[in-house]
């Protein structure tokens, strides 16, 4: 930001910049003005197609229902090969059950978090809500193909969870119905703490906030010798830089503000031409592997060079990325592609093997 004073521009030059500024205000209100009648109010319906989330008292709960029996098969089928089929694999994620026993369902506090007898913390010994638990998979699962369950499989795969929980029976049927009920079985029902900085507790009965209305941190403003200037900044670390294809591409086309360049603007409109690596982006790909660099599975380049000179190396690599596994680039699973249709399969990996550029 620049500063100019009478001082140093004189008392005329100051006047200037003072019309200067005036006429440029007006000119923003006439630019705006130009964009009258430019959009609409988001109808009811579309409203109610985004506002999707439960609430910890269940509002926004779709009506439904699941049996442990279906979840058990839903959950093999599109969750196992991340969570492991009992929701116990540590390789991709976090163990989603364990570390809860039928006396923490008594009391609705988990005791082995305050203990330190846990060697890991696992979903269920850690949510409050239920209703997180079903609005997280209503949401974001699958990983690979989000949004994409039904409210009746949401159920049955939430079911199967609480069924492994050894919260309800392996005949259960989880519905809107009875929720409310599991609730009163949640471990960790009664964890969850506001009396903190970041949320009103107790305190704020009297009048301040949370944690006797004292911030969860502490610092003394700098009030003398400071620095003139602060520059404030982000940079991309180097093996992050290719892991979500061209950042610049993907931003909006108005405004002031442009993604950095990723991958190269040659490299960029090749794939833009292509139109694979949009495609890449799209199917999930590039949040586990980099063009070059290995992220969660390996970069483009190692699988390249994985298979050359292999004859059937299109043929295999389609095959392996529709039914996903285990253990060719070691312990951590590869999720199925099942969902992709096979000339989308087909695009990428020959994609892939021609070099990911």
């Amino acid at each position: 930001m620049f500063r100019f004073s009478s001082a140093s521009l004189g008392l005329g030059g100051a006047k200037t910049i003072l019309v200067l500024a005036l006429a440029a205000a007006s000119s923003a209100g006439l630019a705006f003005d130009n964009y009258s009648g430019v959009g609409r109010p988001a109808t009811p319906a579309e409203v109610k197609a985004w506002d999707i989330d439960v609430r910890p008292d269940f509002k926004g709960l779709p009506k439904g229902s699941g049996s442990v029996d279906r979840g058990q098969e839903l959950f093999e089928e599109k969750c196992a090969s991340c969570h492991g089929s009992f929701g116990e694999s540590n390789e991709v994620f976090t163990p989603l059950v364990g570390g809860t026993s039928k006396d923490d369902m008594k009391t609705g506090r988990v005791k082995g978090l305050s203990s330190g007898e846990l060697p890991q913390r696992t979903t269920f010994t850690k949510v409050a809500t239920i209703s997180t638990v079903f609005d997280y998979i209503q949401r974001a699962m699958p990983w690979t193909s989000p949004k994409s369950l039904k409210p009746d499989e949401v159920y049955a795969i939430l079911a199967y969870l609480l069924n492994l929980s050894e919260m309800v029976p392996a005949d259960f049927v989880l519905s809107d119905k009875n929720i409310a009920d599991v609730q009163k079985l949640l471990p960790n029902r009664n964890g969850m703490t506001t009396d903190h900085g970041l949320w009103p507790g107790a305190a704020a009965k009297k009048g301040g906030i949370g944690n006797g209305g004292k911030p969860d941190t502490k610092n003394v403003a700098c009030m003398k010798n400071c620095k003139s200037e602060v520059l404030i900044g982000s940079t991309l670390p180097e093996y992050a830089r290719t892991a979500h294809g061209e950042l610049a591409d993907q931003n909006r086309n108005f405004g002031p503000v442009r993604g950095t360049r990723t991958i190269g603007p040659e490299a960029a409109k090749k794939a833009a031409d292509a139109g694979t690596l949009e495609l890449a982006t799209k199917s999930g790909c590039m949040a586990c592997h980099g063009l070059k660099n290995k992220i969660v599975g390996p970069g483009y380049s190692e699988v390249v060079a994985r298979y050359k000179d292999q004859a059937d190396a299109e043929e295999r690599l389609v095959a392996k990325v529709k039914a996903g596994g285990q253990g060719v680039w070691g312990s951590i699973p590869m999720p199925p592609n099942g969902h992709l249709p096979d000339e989308d399969l087909k695009t990428l990996v020959k994609w892939i093997l021609s070099g990911a550029k």
